[in-house]
């Protein structure tokens, strides 16, 4: 069994920065991708970023390309994502999903956490 928590959500301005933390465990030796995903009330989940156990392979999605970016500490087991310039349009409940070989999908993903809540307003 593999778990997964999100952290660092919260209510933030335009314009403002926040990370969010993802950390496995369990079986984590089954894991080598670590990715986010975002769902908007009223639209699919979407991806948001990817990246590899080692951080050779990062991927992220058109949408945050410049603005956000993501880390990984493999001895941790936690994967981070920084968020610049934050926009309303950002606003969504942040998914972190954990697999060993995991793409663009959500379906790719097999081990999921909660979710937290990011809003960005004025």
């Amino acid at each position: 069994q593999v778990q997964v928590e999100e952290s660092g959500g919260g209510l933030v301005q335009p314009g403002e920065s926040l990370r969010l933390s993802c950390t496995a465990s369990g079986r984590t030796f089954v894991i080598f991708t670590m990715a986010w995903f975002r769902q908007a009330p009223g639209k699919e989940r979407e991806f948001v970023a990817r990246i590899s156990r080692g951080g050779g392979t990062v991927n992220l999605s058109d949408s945050v390309k410049g603005r956000f970016t993501i880390s990984r500490d493999a001895a941790k087991n936690t994967a981070y994502l920084h968020m610049d310039s934050l926009e309303p349009e950002d606003t969504a409940v942040y998914y972190c999903a954990a697999d060993w070989r995991g793409g663009f999908r959500v379906e790719d993903y097999q081990h999921w956490g909660q979710g937290t809540q990011v809003t960005v307003s004025s």
